[in-house]
């Protein structure tokens, strides 16, 4: 397959595996997000893809959060605005597509996933995460916003109204193993069984008989969100305006409730 500069992507046995490799963090920029759009929009008609994992270089991090400079680059912004689908924002889009892909979409998750990142792995169908090393979190609230990419709407129909609230204004760190009995991923898994787990599910389900896919992802379709993404748009984009929030964001995540509130299994 093609190369790019953020993702390094293959195939084997009907799974194509897309890493994500942007130093130092992973952070979702405007590279990253335009080439996350090619790679999965030209496997949508691809049939000897039948799975598609996500995974990262970075054992640290799948998804820092989004890139705290991406609003320099509001021509680049714009031209992904302008060939999203309709009524969706720049961010929305990128969940809206994984959640619409055809092939089967699993995330494994060995680190973090926050903001962004954390909007990305609930996008996805199905998520396995490393206990002890892997943590979700919508910090967006520490900077005066709220979530922007989808993931208010992904939340509540992930863990319900509760939790979702929990989890936005706590803006806290979920382990593995939290995010798992809450519903946000399938399953924790020991940090040394992670690999062969998600291997040999992505392995088996490309494997299965023709039509199987298809037919299961036509009976259990995703939801669709296009009034709450409204809203969360319509409620999101106000608070950049907020003196607080531009102080905030222009000082990045970084040391704000990225190692405190820790959530273990209750």
């Amino acid at each position: 397959m093609s190369e790019y500069s953020t993702l390094r992507v293959s195939s084997e046995h009907g799974v194509a595996w897309i890493v994500l490799d942007h130093p130092p963090v992973n952070a979702l920029g405007t590279t990253m997000m335009r080439e996350l759009r090619t790679v999965l929009t030209g496997l949508r008609d691809d049939p000897s893809i039948r799975v598609i994992v996500f995974a990262s270089a970075d054992p640290g991090f799948f998804i820092a959060h989004v890139d705290m400079h991406i609003g320099e680059e509001m021509d680049v912004l714009q031209e992904l605005a302008a060939s999203a689908p309709a009524d969706v924002n720049v961010f929305q889009a990128i969940g809206e597509l994984i959640r619409h892909q055809p092939q089967v979409t699993i995330v494994k998750l060995a680190g973090k996933a926050r903001g962004g990142g954390a909007e990305f792995v609930a996008a996805a169908d199905m998520t396995f995460a490393a206990i002890d090393t892997a943590g979700l979190g919508q910090i967006e609230a520490l900077m005066g916003i709220i979530p922007g990419g989808g993931g208010t709407q992904y939340l509540r129909d992930r863990v319900g109204r509760n939790r979702a609230l929990e989890v936005i204004l706590t803006a806290d760190l979920f382990d593995a193993e939290t995010s798992a009995s809450y519903g946000w991923i399938n399953r924790a898994l020991p940090a040394d069984e992670l690999d062969d787990y998600v291997d040999r599910i992505a392995r088996n389900i490309a494997a299965l008989p023709d039509g199987v896919i298809e037919a299961a992802k036509h009976s259990l379709p995703a939801d669709d969100f296009k009034e709450g993404l409204l809203r969360e748009n319509d409620a999101w984009v106000p608070t950049f305006s907020l003196p607080a929030a531009q102080h905030l964001i222009s000082g990045g995540p970084a040391g704000r409730g990225t190692n405190t509130g820790r959530r273990t299994r209750p």
